[in-house]
C-alpha cells in the first residue's frame, strides 16, 4: 500500500474525483509539454456528466491559464477502463499532434496516466489486507499507529500535524460561514445555525448529535465552496473524519498527540479500501467514499480510545457494512444534496459502530476484509445511473417534479 501522504491529501474542494484529479493531471501534462501552441482536453463517462457541476472545466482552465484550451465533454463513450476518464492533447502551431494522455481519476485526487507507471507513487506498506497487517501488529505487540510510524518513518506525524490542522481550520471557518452556496441549488449552509442553536433543556445526546452534525455540515458546505479542506478518503465526504475526531477531542480532552495516532489507523482503513476496493463514487457509488469515511472515523476513534485490534476492527467493520448498496446521486451534480447531510449522518454512525464494538467484538462473524470486497462487488453491481452520473436516483426525482437548478 501507498503512504497515507496519498490518501490524506490537502487541496480544494468540492470533488476529488472531479476537480483535484483532473486538476493533478493538467499540471503534470504541462509539465511534460509546456511548449505547445495549444490543448486540448475532452472529459469522459461521470467526468461529462457531471463536470459542470463539480467545476471540473473551471479547475482545469485555470491550470492551463492563458495557453489555448478547448475543452469537450462527451458523456456517451462507452466501454470505459475508468468512469472518470479524461484525455489530454497537445499541439504545435501547424496543428500536428505532439502530446497525449488517457488519464484516469481515480478517487482521492489520485489519477493513473494510461501507460506511463512511472508516476504511481510507491507503495511502502507490505501488507494488503487487515488479517495480515493484525498478524504482523500482534506478533511484533505493537498498537496501528506505531505500525504506520513502522513504515512511514518519524516525519508521517508533521504531515498528520499538518492533515489535522486544515481539518480543524475546516471546522471553524464553516461554523463561521453564512449565507447560500454556489452551483444554483440555493441550498443555504447550515453550520452556523446548527451550532449555535441550543436548546435550555437539551440533553447530552441531543448536544452531541447537533455538534458532530454541525462539525460535519461545516467541512463539507467548505468543500462545496472552493475551500480548502483534507481527502478523507475523498472530498465529498471530507467532513466525517474531521468532525468526529474533533467532537471527541473537546469531549474527552484528547491530545493533539493522541488524535493524530487515530488519523494514522483511520488511514490503515482507508489504504485498504483504497488498494482492495474503491473510494471513487464514480465507480461504485457513496458506499466508497462515504461508507469509507465512516469506516476511517470508526477506526481512528477506536484507536484514539486505544482500544484492541478486534475492537478497532469490528468498529471499522460496522461502520462500512451499514453503508454497502448506498448509491451516489447528486443533484445537478454539485457535492450538495445528499452529500452534505451524508456527511453528518455517517458521523454520528461512526461513533455508535464504535460504542457498539465495545460490547459485541467477541461475538463478530463478518471481518474487515470480508466486507472491502463485498463492498466493491456490490458497487460494481449498482447500477451505472447511480454511480455519480446524476442520470438517476434523487438527482432524477428531483428536477421530474419540475424544480429548477
Amino acid at each position: 500500500m501507498e503512504s497515507l501522504r496519498e490518501l490524506y491529501k490537502i487541496g480544494r474542494g468540492p470533488s476529488s474525483s472531479h476537480t483535484m484529479g483532473p486538476e493533478k493531471a493538467s499540471k503534470l501534462f504541462l509539465e511534460e509539454y509546456p511548449g505547445s501552441d495549444h490543448y486540448k482536453v475532452i472529459l469522459y463517462g461521470s467526468l461529462a456528466k457531471t463536470g459542470k457541476g463539480h467545476m471540473t472545466d473551471v479547475i482545469i482552465e485555470r491550470t492551463f491559464g492563458e495557453r489555448k484550451l478547448e475543452i469537450a465533454w462527451d458523456p456517451t463513450m462507452n466501454g470505459l477502463a475508468h468512469a472518470n476518464t479524461m484525455e489530454l492533447y497537445a499541439f504545435d502551431k501547424d496543428g500536428s499532434q505532439e502530446g497525449f494522455w488517457r488519464v484516469y481519476s481515480v478517487g482521492g485526487g489520485k489519477i493513473v496516466v494510461d501507460g506511463k507507471a512511472d508516476i504511481k507513487p510507491p507503495e511502502i506498506y507490505p501488507h494488503n489486507s487487515f488479517a495480515e497487517i493484525r498478524d504482523y501488529c500482534d506478533e511484533k505487540g505493537i498498537r496501528l499507529w506505531q505500525y504506520v510510524e513502522e513504515f512511514e518513518g518519524p516525519g508521517i506525524w508533521d504531515y498528520l500535524e499538518e492533515v489535522w490542522f486544515t481539518m480543524k481550520k475546516a471546522i471553524m471557518d464553516g461554523l463561521k460561514a453564512e449565507g447560500e452556496l454556489a452551483g444554483g441549488l440555493h441550498l443555504q449552509r447550515k453550520a452556523k445555525i446548527l451550532y449555535s442553536k441550543k436548546h435550555m433543556d437539551e440533553s447530552a445526546a441531543t448536544r452531541e448529535n447537533r455538534v458532530v452534525c454541525a462539525y460535519a455540515f461545516a467541512v463539507s458546505e467548505q468543500n462545496a465552496s472552493l475551500g480548502e479542506i483534507v481527502t478523507a478518503p475523498t472530498c465529498g465526504s471530507c467532513g466525517v473524519v474531521p468532525a468526529v475526531m474533533r467532537y471527541l477531542q473537546e469531549r474527552r480532552d484528547f491530545s493533539d498527540k493522541e488524535i493524530l495516532r487515530g488519523l494514522a489507523a483511520g488511514g490503515i482503513v482507508g489504504n485498504l479500501v483504497k488498494q482492495n476496493a474503491s473510494i471513487s463514487g464514480a465507480e461504485c457509488g457513496c458506499q466508497a467514499e462515504i461508507g469509507t469515511a465512516c469506516s476511517m472515523a470508526a477506526a481512528a476513534a477506536a484507536e484514539t480510545y486505544e482500544m484492541d485490534l478486534d475492537m478497532i476492527e469490528y468498529s471499522a467493520e460496522v461502520a462500512m457494512e451499514h453503508h454497502l448498496g448506498l448509491t451516489c446521486d447528486p443533484i445537478a451534480g454539485l457535492v450538495q444534496i445528499p452529500c452534505i447531510e451524508r456527511n453528518a449522518v455517517a458521523a454520528m454512525r461512526a461513533i455508535n459502530a464504535v460504542r457498539l464494538a465495545n460490547f459485541l467484538t467477541s461475538s463478530r462473524k463478518i471481518s474487515l476484509d470480508m466486507v472491502i470486497e463485498t463492498m466493491y462487488r456490490t458497487g460494481r453491481d449498482i447500477p451505472r445511473g447511480y454511480r455519480e452520473t446524476a442520470e438517476s436516483g434523487l438527482a432524477a426525482e428531483y428536477f421530474k417534479e419540475g424544480r429548477k437548478a
